[in-house]
């Protein structure tokens, strides 16, 4: 609202000038500014001198310039909107403009209602967020660097990286770190760019203590293959489980102690998520499953790792479908952020019921049975979530190594959804074919999430453009014509104003007034 005044304003004194100076002869109007100024005042003189030399060539200047500002605006705001999705005149107004007129921010609306839960608060904050780290990350040693050691090219992003750095630092490091000299080290090692420095530094903190974010370092890092990572995680898991059970005893000491033991539960969490990964990659899959469910019982609130995703697929790989169905009882829920792995595995396991016997002849002549129906608007809601997926599935397009952090509803979840679910829906018969004859039916024309409106300072300017290009084209070729309409506006306009004043110079004493008018 402020951005628009402030356009608004800006517009209406240029057409102020334009139409309150032109008489549609070429000159303008001896006009009568008793209430502004004394009749004989030089000022008064000064300006009407200045003003009876313009010509229709300074209106049709005036005109187009504010056109030709109009245009300027509209191009840069139309570029903004494409590179950002936003409108940098509502943007600035919203972030700048706002606090210093007094605006209310809408962060104190969520700070008053912050007495409701933190469960309310982190659910709504965790639903906001984007990006998220991809719960079956690969592991950069064992399985990342093989890829640049066949190919010789970096398998991840750097932007990928430092979310990931990002990460380590906000999981694995506390403020009480610098009392201790081995997590002080490790502290600056998850800040290090270079890897080489990194495993330096996690070396050099276990030779000062059985430090367990070191050996997580080495178990992601150093190790080439998951055997070996899987042992380094073991020894983190000795040491890692020793610091929570002694940070649980003073976590109630205080703030700092509060914050180590969070801290030291990131890491436990963390160990044990990797240790039930390397057993489903080295094949005990019913090992890795069972690590899961003890891990998600005795840290039920810890939703942000998403271990039930980890648990789905192991499930998947199982063919236990019955336990596949109550995991997604408990997570398909409407109050919890949905994934391309929720969706999808639901719609596999709705396809799972009739795809051995799906014809899409069949069902054009008989119609879809309730079955199959139910099967279709699964995959539809699927595909209306996600709308990449269904390309990888059916191997449309190339599989390539999943990142480490994805971009939900985004071609990355596609990607890191697809190379580990692939296999499972190979696994169920007809599946692929029923996805293939049924996603594309989800689209009307072009599916986009969230579709983008455009913004109203854009419309806004683009008539204001328009408005004011045609006013200089009319000034150009009617100047006689425009003075009359000019008039009549002008007489509209200011007739309340003249009201006043008149009244004003009845009821004041001349001596008075004309006192004021010197001033």
């Amino acid at each position: 609202e402020q951005s628009f005044a402030w356009e608004m304003t800006y517009h209406f004194i240029l057409g102020f000038f334009f139409f309150f100076f032109f008489d549609g002869q070429g000159k303008p109007p001896q006009l009568n500014c008793t209430f502004l100024l004394l009749p004989h005042s030089p000022k008064l003189i000064t300006t009407s001198h200045v003003l009876n030399t313009l010509t229709p060539k300074f209106y049709v200047a005036l005109t187009g310039t504010s056109s030709l500002i109009s245009g300027l605006i509209l191009i840069f705001e139309w570029w903004y909107f494409r590179k950002y999705g936003t409108s940098f005149i509502e943007q600035v107004s919203v972030s700048h403009l706002r606090p210093l007129l007094g605006g209310v921010d809408n962060n104190s609306s969520n700070n008053s209602n912050s007495s409701n839960g933190d469960s309310d608060s982190n659910r709504q904050s965790v639903s906001e967020c984007k990006v998220w780290r991809n719960p079956l990350n690969l592991f950069r040693g064992a399985e990342y660097n093989r890829y640049t050691w066949v190919t010789g090219r970096e398998p991840l992003t750097y932007y990928d990286m430092n979310l990931s750095a990002q990460d380590h630092q906000t999981f694995f490091t506390c403020d009480s770190d610098h009392l201790r000299p081995a997590d002080a080290i490790m502290q600056k090692a998850w800040r290090e760019r270079n890897p080489q420095a990194r495993i330096s530094a996690a070396h050099e903190a276990l030779e000062i203590n059985e430090c367990a974010t070191a050996y997580i370092l080495l178990a992601e890092e150093e190790a080439t293959t998951i055997a070996e990572a899987e042992k380094l995680f073991k020894q983190a898991l000795k040491a890692g489980d020793g610091c929570y059970r002694r940070s649980q005893q003073l976590q109630h000491h205080g703030s700092q102690y509060e914050a180590q033991h969070r801290r030291d539960t990131n890491v436990l969490v963390y160990i044990k998520r990797r240790l039930a990964m390397c057993a489903r990659r080295l094949g005990r899959t019913r090992e890795a499953v069972k690590m899961m469910r003890d891990l998600m019982k005795e840290f039920p609130l810890l939703s942000m790792f998403n271990i039930h995703e980890n648990l789905l697929e192991a499930l998947l790989e199982l063919q236990a479908y019955a336990d596949v169905q109550a995991v997604l009882a408990k997570y398909d829920d409407i109050s919890l952020p949905k994934s391309a792995t929720i969706c999808y595995t639901a719609a596999l396991l709705k396809a799972r019921a009739v795809s051995d016997k799906f014809s899409p002849e069949a069902a054009s002549r008989r119609g879809l049975s309730t079955a199959e129906m139910n099967a279709v608007e699964a995959i539809h809601r699927a595909v209306e979530f996600n709308p990449h997926v269904p390309k990888y599935l059916l191997e449309m397009k190339s599989l390539i190594l999943p990142p480490e952090h994805i971009l939900k509803r985004g071609d990355s979840e596609a990607i890191a959804y697809a190379f580990f679910h692939l296999a499972h829906w190979k696994r169920v018969e007809g599946a692929l074919n029923l996805l293939h004859c049924t996603w594309e039916g989800t689209f009307h024309e072009v599916s986009v999430y969230p579709k983008k409106e455009l913004p109203f300072f854009i419309l806004f300017t683009a008539g204001l453009c328009s408005f004011t290009a045609m006013l200089a084209l009319l000034t150009h070729q009617f100047p006689e014509l425009m003075g009359v309409f000019a008039k009549a506006f002008l007489s509209t306009l200011f007739a309340p104003l003249n009201f006043v004043m008149e009244k004003v110079e009845s009821i004041l004493p001349s001596s008075l007034w004309h006192q004021l008018t010197r001033i």
